[in-house]
Order: structure tokens, then sequence, then C-alpha cells
């Protein structure tokens, strides 16, 4: 009988299944072990898969039991010498791959990192002053979180005013608080009159600084004094075209002019704060978001219940978004 070495065929039987042997099976090897042989049209296929069952050499037409050890080598052999096969092929396969990534790796070493995470204030400052100098035609910044702390004005408006008097274009986006902050509009005031464009919105995903379309900065995840320099092209213009979708939509700021908060930016702001009700956020995450304070929050939350008629949080979420106060 020619042994087949293509792996153990389906049992033949109805109870087969791949990962059980079927009963039929377990009854004839018993009554082979008992008789010593059985003939071979009694014997299922399975059986003779396994190579637990050979041709009786003495007794043509029927078939002798074999040791599941020994027949172990005739089924298994095949399959752990595939195996090996493969893993030479890995190997092999692996080690070849190794060298030309050590190929690549020399071509690529001499070029700039398109992606350079910068760590510290003072490391971070060096850079953007290497992009403030390397600046030709914009710079696009946009900053979340309200008012800007006093320190960070004082350094950055001798920089933006040289910045704008030798030609650079200058457009920052704030969060509509800033209008409530007064040393943040007399920065404002100052560059303005140097010719820098400054808009507001109610809410800015993140901090965002592009130097003309071929470098910017954005925060590196949460973490404190870190940052990531970004000199790939095509995320640079991916950038400066998210900043430009956001300046379309944000609203301008004249110093001038009196009042600052104007009904659009009121209406603006009123409008994102009945949205995060709407969401379930709570007053200190929508302050946290907005750039303003919780009472300040809380003091929009309470006119829009009493307009409603709310008595809870719950309630306020539905009527506002059945109201159509979110209505643009």
């Amino acid at each position: 009988m020619k042994d087949d070495h293509s792996g153990p065929r389906a049992c033949d039987c109805r109870e087969s299944s791949p990962n059980r042997v079927c009963d039929p099976a377990l009854a004839a090897y018993r009554r082979a072990l008992a008789d010593g042989s059985l003939p071979a049209d009694e014997v299922p296929g399975c059986l003779s898969a396994l190579h637990l069952m050979v041709e009786d050499r003495d007794a043509p037409g029927r078939l002798v039991p074999v040791p599941p050890e020994t027949a172990s080598f005739d089924v298994l052999g095949p399959i752990e010498a595939a195996i090996a096969r493969q893993r030479r092929t890995l190997r092999s396969a692996r080690a070849a791959l190794t060298v030309f990534e050590g190929l690549y790796a020399d071509a690529h070493r001499l070029e700039p990192s398109a992606l350079t995470r910068l760590s510290g204030e003072a490391v971070i400052g060096k850079a953007l002053e290497a992009g403030v100098a390397g600046c030709r035609e914009e710079v696009r910044t946009a900053h979340p979180g309200g008012g800007r702390p006093v320190h960070v004005l004082e350094e950055s408006l001798p920089r933006d005013v040289r910045n704008l008097r030798r030609g650079i274009r200058q457009r920052t986006i704030y969060q509509h608080t800033v209008r409530s902050d007064r040393t943040t509009l007399a920065y404002i005031e100052r560059v303005t009159t140097e010719g820098a464009e400054v808009r507001t919105l109610a809410e800015v995903a993140d901090r965002i600084i592009v130097f003309d379309r071929n470098l910017a900065f954005v925060p590196f995840s949460d973490e404190p004094h870190s940052a990531l320099r970004i000199q790939h092209p095509s995320l640079v213009r991916f950038l400066a075209r998210h900043f430009d979708e956001a300046w379309a939509r944000s609203v301008p700021v004249r110093p001038e002019r009196v009042p600052l908060r104007t009904p659009v930016v009121t209406s603006d702001l009123q409008r994102t704060i009945l949205q995060a009700v709407v969401g379930g956020e709570t007053d200190q995450s929508i302050a946290r978001r907005l750039g303003m304070s919780r009472r300040s929050v809380a003091e929009h939350v309470r006119r829009v219940s009493e307009q409603l008629g709310s008595k809870s949080r719950a309630q306020l979420g539905y009527l506002v978004a059945t109201s159509g106060l979110l209505e643009a």
C-alpha cells in the first residue's frame, strides 16, 4: 500500500470531525488489537490515514494494527520536515531583508528628520527662534486656553514686532475668552498696530505654529514642556490648511472698538457651551476646553435653564437639543 504523505485524509464515516476521532474508528482499532487484523473493507479511512492500520503482507486484503508511537513517525514526520523547511526559508528571508534594511538606513541617514521630538522649554525656545529667523512669508499660530501668561507675551512681543517690520505676515487665532483678558488684549493691540491679524473662535483644538509652508510645531502628546517639530511637506501643508479653515470661521479682534464681545462672539460661545451640555459634559470640562472660568460657564447654563424651565441637567440637555437654540 502506497503511503500518502500529503496529510491525513478526512474520516469517511459520518461521525468524524477535524479534532475528534470517530467512534467506529475507535471500535475498529479495538477489534483489530483483539483479533490481530481486520478485513480492509471494515477499516475506517481515518485509521489508514493515521497509519494506525497497514496492509498485512502475509494476508492480502487484511489490515493489521500499528502502535500509535510507530505510526507517529509516518504521520508527523512529513509535517515536521515541512515546518523545518519553512523555518529555514524564514531565517533566510529575514537575513536577506536585514541586509537591505542596512542599505536603506545608510541611504536615508543624511536626510533631515521629518519629525523631531523636542523636550524642555530652552530647547523648544531655540527651535522656535530658528523658525522665526528662517520665516520668509507668513507665521500662522493658534493658541487654546484663553488669556496667555504675562511672561510669554512679554517674550513674544519684541520678536513678533521685528518679524512684522520685516514684512512677515502674522495671523493668530485665540479663543473668544481672550476678549476679556486685559494682558492679552494689550498685546493684541500692540501687534495689530504693526500689521498683525488676530481672530477668535469659541474653541481652539490645540496649539499650532506654522512657518511658511515648510515648518510647523505642535504639542507632543500631553507631556508638559514637550513639542514635535514637523518638517514633512505634506504634514505642514495639512496643518496650514487646517489653520486656514479655522481662520475663515473666526471673528476678527479690533481692540480699538468697544465692546469686544460682539453679538456674534456671545452667540458662538453660548452655542458651544450648549452643545457641550447636550453632549453630557460638566461645567468644569467645558470651562477647561473653552478657556473660561467654571463660574462663567455655570452662569451661562443657569440662564438657559431658567429660560427653558429645566429642573435638572439631564432635562436641560434634552430641552436644549429640542428647542432650536443650537440651530445656526
